[in-house]
């Protein structure tokens, strides 16, 4: 088996992509094992074969295979039967899973079959492991041509990459996807690797069924080595994205103020490097990805309002707003509320944050007589700054020091009885100031707990 063309072929291509995981710092120990994607399927047995021995080549790595019960189909006990019994004869460690499907508008019952697929996968996977997936060349084709049909850019067209992310971290690894089915067939057929057929696969009311049992048998008699040649233009279109992203990284660092967007330097380049640039920003703060319409709004109302503008643009999970120079992305918070009598004890603000205080230059300790509280958002409050020259509002000090429109309500403000003493990580009332007295900070709330 270890000598056929395809088992060299995936142990190669394998081999590669772990080795890849040592330039990712954050998934490094992912290859102390893998974790099969085993639906019962032709493609996935096979794959459990092959990983099993190449696991036996490669002793310091674990191997777990995982069924996926989507609950649509009758025959979904006997698939995990047979799986079991697969994995029983292969001294492979099984763990089946049932998820709930439930259908909703606007979304294919696939897409949602396959989003909590991906989810159960992530959670019953061993710590640690790398997720094998059985897809190869002829899925990857199904997956450009429906892209296709959707009207998909560069991106979308590359279809699927040899080795993604999920939103956890745990990577994923297809070392199938130069082989076609023809080849993973005639490997099942000749080490005699039994499977089972989802009846499922033979309606053509799903869109990649269609492809797969009308479409691309269609193409392949008329065109000799139409796969190959698909392939190869996703392998061009795959490191077509992968300049452009290295030009977006480089744009990226260039524009970006810590998480916030330069509207001068984003002004330096042409429109669609615009475009490119605000989508990039907008995906790294985790934001589903704005309409053509949303991100000409955008663009118009940053780089044509005045500096001083109010600009807000609404996306279902937040805004772009600007302060100054920047873009920023805000979702919506709630108001923290004030506490009472504080002392001198740590404050949870929210489910990230702690008020505490340390000792050291900040202001005096309070009197027996001055009881300690942390409000929020009283802006009209008048005070002097230490080393600033006359008193006047927060609001106004505020702005001076920086502090984007919406972010000023949320600044802890330490008062002893009705005095303005510290504004937390600003400066402190100079009627207070002392060397070798007290200093708010705010800490992460989880480092907090640790201690």
């Amino acid at each position: 088996m270890i000598q056929t063309p395809l088992y060299k072929r995936f142990a190669a291509r394998l081999d590669n992509l772990l080795a890849d995981e040592s330039a990712h710092a954050k998934t490094q120990t992912l290859t102390r094992g893998l974790t099969v994607a085993l639906s019962g399927g032709v493609d996935s047995v096979v794959l459990l074969h092959l990983c099993h021995h190449y696991v036996q080549c490669n002793s310091r790595l674990a191997l777990q295979a995982i069924y996926v019960d989507h609950g649509l189909s009758p025959n979904s006990p006997k698939w995990q039967a047979f799986c079991k019994a697969q994995c029983e004869a292969l001294a492979i460690d099984f763990t089946p899973v049932s998820v709930k499907v439930v259908a909703q508008s606007r979304q294919s019952l696939e897409a949602q079959a396959r989003a909590a697929r991906y989810e159960a996968l992530d959670m019953q996977a061993y710590p640690h492991h790398a997720l094998v997936l059985g897809q190869h060349a002829d899925d990857q084709v199904e997956t450009f041509l429906l892209r296709l049909k959707r009207g998909s850019g560069l991106k979308g067209l590359g279809a699927m990459q040899a080795r993604t992310e999920l939103p956890s971290g745990r990577v994923c690894l297809r070392p199938l996807l130069t082989s076609q089915r023809t080849d993973i067939e005639a490997f099942a057929k000749t080490f005699g690797i039994s499977h089972i057929e989802d009846e499922s696969n033979l309606s053509d009311r799903f869109d990649r069924n269609f492809l797969r049992n009308q479409i691309l048998p269609l193409l392949k008699s008329r065109f000799t080595g139409f796969v190959p040649s698909v392939m190869r233009t996703i392998e061009l279109l795959q490191g077509q994205q992968a300049l452009l992203d290295e030009i977006t990284r480089a744009d990226l660092l260039h524009c970006l103020d810590e998480q916030s967007l330069s509207v001068t330097r984003l002004a330096e380049f042409a429109p669609l490097r615009q475009q490119n640039l605000v989508r990039a920003w907008l995906a790294e703060q985790g934001v589903q990805m704005p309409s053509q319409k949303q991100l000409d709004q955008i663009l118009t109302q940053a780089l044509n309002a005045k500096a001083d503008a109010q600009m807000a643009v609404t996306l279902p999970a937040g805004q772009v707003r600007r302060f100054r120079d920047n873009l920023y992305w805000v979702c919506e918070q709630a108001p923290r509320r004030s506490h009472s009598n504080i002392a001198l004890a740590p404050v949870m603000l929210d489910d990230s944050t702690t008020l505490c205080v340390i000792e050291g230059k900040g202001v005096r300790h309070p009197m027996p007589d001055e009881q300690v509280s942390v409000r929020f958002n009283c802006l009209s409050e008048k005070v002097k700054p230490l080393g600033r020259s006359g008193r006047n509002t927060l609001k106004h000090w505020l702005k001076d020091y920086g502090v984007p429109t919406w972010e000023r309500g949320r600044v802890p403000l330490i008062y002893y009885n009705d005095e303005l003493v510290q504004v937390v990580g600003f400066f402190v009332n100079e009627a207070y100031a002392s060397s070798q007295g007290l200093n708010w900070k705010l800490e992460d709330a989880r480092n907090t707990q640790d201690r």
